[in-house]
Parts: structure tokens; C-alpha cells; sequence
């Protein structure tokens, strides 16, 4: 006897989903067990923050899913509104502050290493969760994370739903209880996990250069010119994993996390042990930030 997986607790049933052109609920939303995503992790995916039913930084995101398609060549036969796609989820999604995730696989087909050829039609899959912001503690107090060796594929530049040298990274850091796992590759940071990570010294900000070895986070572009109102000196070369012992800040962002200091990397204190006054000045101009497009 099979038994149907039970539906997570943690998440709305009812929550809306759409799902190759129709809208559903999360519990209804179904996929084939043919689809090269689920076999292959043949897909891209996107997470879009959403403060006050608007999202934020849109139309960067929608260029970096349109590069994720094009790095995987998964061409849509038709233009896709992406835009109105996106705006409709924030209509039906039940609270105000939202994260959307956007999943393009290559679609369902006989299970074949190559492409299908053609007349095999992408899945689109998008739906929504409630955004549950850094809660104060973390923002106040920060985190902790490890270093790990960085084993994943050569194209981490595109967002790829083929995660599980991330899920394994995150799972050492929370085996350890730590937040997030730093990845180090032939002794260079590259990123988090599941972030982008940024390391101060001598009062500059520095984050690992963009290349095929790192996602370029939505936050790269932010960051930065947060950082320049605040009079900030950023950085993009290269950070020994020799040098992490001696950042006087460390910190994190992402689209869920928006950024968070480390306090603690590999179970020793970075810098006195407490978020320092950048990633102070960062916060609070990140924060304003988003209280301006609520109400942009």
C-alpha cells in the first residue's frame, strides 16, 4: 500500500499556486513524477521578496531568471508575462509581506539525459509563503556559521534547482548549530550556502568577485550602493580563507535574510563578538530602503 505524503504543517494548504497556466492551491498542485526537474533537477528557480504586496527589486530578478533560462537553454515557445504573473500572486497571497518562488523545469518527458526534442512544454510552477523577516534577535545579537570545502558544479552562477551541494553545506552548519556554511573552494571564499557573504577590513567591505564559482545575489547590486550613501568603501577581489580569522565584521544576505552579521565563524568570535557599526549602518539603510518602497 502507498500512502500519500502527508502535506507539511508549517505551510498553507489553501495558499494560492499556479501551475502551467492554471491557479490551484498548494495542496492541489501537482507535478509528474516524468518531470526532468524532479529526475534531473533540470530547471531554475527564483525567489522574489514582497514587502506590502509589492515586490522588491523585480526587475532585477526578472533579469537573472531570464539569464538562468538562457544558461540552460530552456527556451519557452511562447513570451511569458512574468511581470503579471507576479503581480497576480501578490493579489491572492493571503498576508502583505510575501516571498514568491518561480520554478522553470524542461518539462515531462522519457527519461533521457539529453533535451527533449521538441513539442515537450516547460513547467512553470509558481507560489507563495509568508516572509518571516530576520527576527530582532538575530539582527541584534547575529548568527554563526562554519567554513566548508565548496563541492559543488562548476556553473553556480546560474540558479539551478540542483541544490544539493548547498543543502548538504547547510545541513554541516546546522549539525553543528551554526546558521549558514561558508564555501571554500581551492582556498578562496566563494559564497554561503544560501547567500552571498560580505567580510570587513580595515573599514572596507569586500565581497567575492563575480564569476561562474558564486551567484551574483540580488543584494550585490544593493549593497553596494547602500553603502555608498553611507560612505562605504566595497570591494570585489578575491578573500583567503586565511584572512576570515582577521575580518573585523562578517556578515550575510540573501532575499529571505536580507543581511545578517556572524558573530561567531568556526566557534571563535569574529571581531569582538558582537554585529559591528558597518553592518549597523548597512541594516538600518537597508531598512529604510524597504519602508520606502512600501509606500513608493
Amino acid at each position: 500500500m502507498i500512502l500519500e505524503a502527508t502535506f507539511p504543517s508549517e505551510l498553507d494548504p489553501s495558499a494560492p499556486a499556479f501551475l502551467n497556466g492554471h491557479w490551484t492551491t498548494l495542496s492541489e498542485a501537482k507535478v509528474s513524477v516524468l518531470d526532468r526537474g524532479f529526475l534531473f533537477g533540470d530547471g531554475v528557480y527564483e525567489v522574489v521578496p514582497v514587502y506590502s504586496r509589492r515586490p522588491f527589486a523585480w526587475d532585477l530578478h526578472l533579469d537573472r531568471l531570464t539569464r538562468s533560462l538562457s544558461s540552460i537553454a530552456l527556451h519557452l515557445e511562447h513570451p511569458f508575462d512574468w511581470t503579471g504573473l507576479v503581480t497576480e500572486m501578490t493579489k491572492r497571497a493571503n498576508t502583505d509581506d510575501q516571498f514568491i518562488y518561480i520554478q522553470v523545469t524542461r518539462g515531462v518527458a522519457k527519461r533521457d539525459h539529453a533535451f527533449p526534442r521538441p513539442g515537450v512544454s516547460p513547467t512553470i510552477l509558481a507560489m507563495v509563503s509568508p516572509f518571516k523577516r530576520p527576527s530582532q534577535q538575530d539582527r541584534e545579537r547575529g548568527i554563526r556559521a562554519i567554513s566548508v570545502p565548496d563541492e559543488r558544479w562548476l556553473r553556480c552562477d546560474i540558479k539551478s534547482v540542483a541544490l544539493l551541494g548547498n543543502v548538504l553545506a547547510r545541513e554541516a552548519a546546522v549539525a553543528q548549530g551554526a546558521q549558514e556554511a561558508l564555501l571554500i573552494r581551492d582556498g578562496l571564499l566563494t559564497e554561503g550556502a544560501a547567500s552571498n557573504i560580505w567580510v570587513v577590513r580595515e573599514q572596507r567591505l569586500i565581497s567575492p568577485p563575480r564569476g561562474r564559482q558564486m551567484l551574483a545575489g540580488i543584494r550585490l547590486s544593493l549593497i553596494p550602493r547602500l553603502a555608498k550613501e553611507l560612505g562605504i568603501e566595497v570591494a570585489f577581489g578575491e578573500v583567503r580563507e586565511d584572512e576570515l580569522p582577521e575580518a573585523t565584521e562578517l556578515m550575510m544576505s540573501s532575499a529571505t535574510k536580507e543581511l545578517l552579521p556572524f558573530t561567531q565563524l568556526n566557534h571563535q568570535p569574529v571581531g569582538d563578538g558582537r554585529p559591528g557599526p558597518i553592518y549597523k549602518a548597512l541594516r538600518a539603510a537597508y531598512d529604510e530602503a524597504i519602508e520606502k518602497h512600501r509606500v513608493a
